[in-house]
């Protein structure tokens, strides 16, 4: 009797032990993992590869927690279900080529993702934090584009976050720089994105995760962010690694300042009704939404606030005060439609140079010799390239050559060229517009854009992420596979040693490190190339004249 007794003690003993240690049970097809919040339980899928969705990182932002930096989350007890996607951030339907599998929306949206191969919480291995684009007004982690199930097959944790965006997420008002203890507003969405890499640090090594192997990653809005999370002070200590896709903070157009976005704030304020901050509060998040449909609504975007961004991005890199990581970063040949150059008129040689007056004055001739035309065909090819390197393409170029002199860590740049393929046959014909959307032939009330030239803005997502079958619209060939497969390998090998070398891809030289830059170009047939960067020096320097003329 005694002994049974002692047995039953012996194993309640463990059971309470069991109970107050970390759980990392990898083993079930319903893994458990301790966070510092709770214990949550995820799946496993047919890959084995372990996913936990919806996980919070932070308390829901509503009521008086609207337009405050992230707040810790709420503890729970006993086991949450990590199987479904968490809400996805208040946003109007703005691209047509988003598709989310998240449970529903709502400004209870900080949640990430977690997809990791691990089968225990003691690999150490390197992880990938990807943050979607959408140009700060849509997306979401939940995007199948996104998915990290197969850059978790590479041996990677993969991680996918939330943040708030428009209205929600960057509206800077005087009210709200005066009750924050760091007089700053605006700028939220990225704190967020701040906010989950400390969850990450803090939990990703029960996941099998390495906390000091911690690379961000974005496109388009998600690649601007990592430039600012490099520039920023909350999270440049947070990082080993960066990959940039499509864009950054460092652009001819510089961010607007906490003053500028607190009258632009004060001013949208007022034309919708709402007089003071506890109006704007009150206010139910579908109706604040909707009044951002209005033509006249001002565009909520990162801004200079002094705090999250003590300072404008190209300065803060040029005092070398960003982050010192490795930085791989680079940009599509069609970010933009020679149609953003000429407008509706034909693409004539004659409208291309009187386009490029009315662009440039005096500078256009210095621009036409950079990009000369003397055909209509030029003149599309040469628009094109133009319309992607003023916008995009400079501003990563800024942010690659700045980040090469001043970083101190190498840094890699592509150029990626594989257009997309024809759509599915039940799609029918379809062009793909600068945002990456997707517009249907048959579809009488779409703008219609000239055919794709090039690979458009996006259109390297799931090539990058490994995920093409996700997309049902395209009809993807064995080449499509192999550039996804080249693609794909680079950016594994960056994220596990902060070079994309390795095994059978053709060699990427460090920028700057052969005299002229070199770079990437990524295609059926990727390799090696060479810029010698006039293109994007003559448009700094216009505008550079075009600022001190103000």
């Amino acid at each position: 009797m005694k002994s049974v007794i002692f047995l039953l003690l012996f194993t309640s003993g463990l059971l309470c032990t069991a109970i107050g240690q970390p759980k990392r049970d990898f083993s079930t097809n319903s893994p458990l993992v301790k966070t510092s919040q709770g214990t949550v339980e995820g799946v496993t899928e047919k890959s084995g590869i372990r996913a936990f969705k919806g996980i919070p990182f932070a308390a829901p932002p509503v009521g008086q927690l609207r337009w405050k930096e992230p707040q810790p989350p709420q503890p729970w007890k006993g086991v949450r279900k990590a199987d479904k996607f968490g809400p996805r951030a208040m946003q109007r339907a703005v691209f047509g080529d988003m598709n989310f599998r998240s449970n529903g929306m709502s400004e209870d949206c900080l949640y990430l993702n977690v997809w990791t191969p691990a089968k225990s919480g003691n690999e150490k291995l390197p992880v990938l934090v990807y943050y979607y684009g959408g140009g700060y007004m849509a997306g979401d982690g939940s995007e199948p584009r996104y998915d990290g199930e197969n850059m978790a097959q590479k041996g990677i944790v993969t991680v996918t976050v939330n943040y708030r965006l428009g209205v929600f997420g960057f509206l800077a008002h005087p009210e709200l720089t005066k009750e924050s203890s760091h007089k700053a507003s605006g700028n939220y969405g990225l704190m967020d994105q701040s906010a989950a890499l400390r969850w990450v640090q803090q939990n990703i090594a029960a996941f099998g995760g390495d906390p000091k192997k911690i690379t961000i990653a974005g496109e388009s809005a998600g690649s601007s962010s990592v430039s600012a999370q490099m520039a920023s002070p909350l999270s440049r200590n947070l990082i080993a690694g960066a990959i940039g896709e499509s864009g950054s903070l460092l652009s001819l157009q510089p961010l607007a300042t906490l003053a500028q976005a607190e009258e632009m704030g004060l001013n949208y304020a007022k034309s919708i009704g709402a007089t003071t901050l506890e109006a704007l509060r009150n206010m139910p998040a579908d109706q604040l939404l909707e009044t951002t449909a209005k033509p006249e609504t001002p565009r909520f975007r990162p801004i200079v606030d002094g705090y999250f961004l003590p300072d404008f991005p190209v300065v803060i890199f040029q005092a070398g005060q960003q982050a010192h990581v490795p930085l791989l970063a680079g940009w599509n040949s069609e970010e933009a439609n020679y149609r953003s150059i000429l407008g509706e008129e034909p693409p004539t040689v004659e409208n291309y140079e009187k386009a490029l007056q009315k662009h440039f004055g005096e500078q256009a001739g210095e621009v036409l010799k950079l990009y000369p035309a003397t055909t209509q065909e030029q003149v599309m090819d040469m628009g094109t390239q133009l319309a992607s390197d003023r916008g995009t393409g400079f501003s990563t170029w800024q942010w690659i050559d700045l980040h090469s002199k001043t970083g101190g860590k190498p840094v890699y740049r592509y150029f990626y060229t594989r257009p997309r393929p024809p759509m599915t046959p039940e799609m029918g014909d379809a062009s793909a517009g600068m945002a990456g959307g997707v517009i249907k032939a048959n579809d009488p009330t779409a703008i219609k854009m000239p055919p794709a030239r090039g690979a458009v803005h996006s259109a390297e997502i799931e090539y990058a992420m490994g995920n093409l079958s996700t997309n049902k619209v395209y009809s993807w060939t064995k080449e499509d596979y192999k550039v996804s497969e080249t693609m794909q390998a680079y950016f594994a090998n960056f994220i596990k040693t902060g070079n994309p070398n390795g095994g059978n891809l053709p060699k990427w030289s460090v920028v700057g490190s052969q005299g002229d830059v070199q770079l990437m170009k990524i295609d059926v047939t990727s390799a090696a190339q060479t810029d010698q960067n006039k293109r994007y020096q003559l448009l700094e320097q216009i505008a550079g004249k075009k600022t001190a003329a103000r």
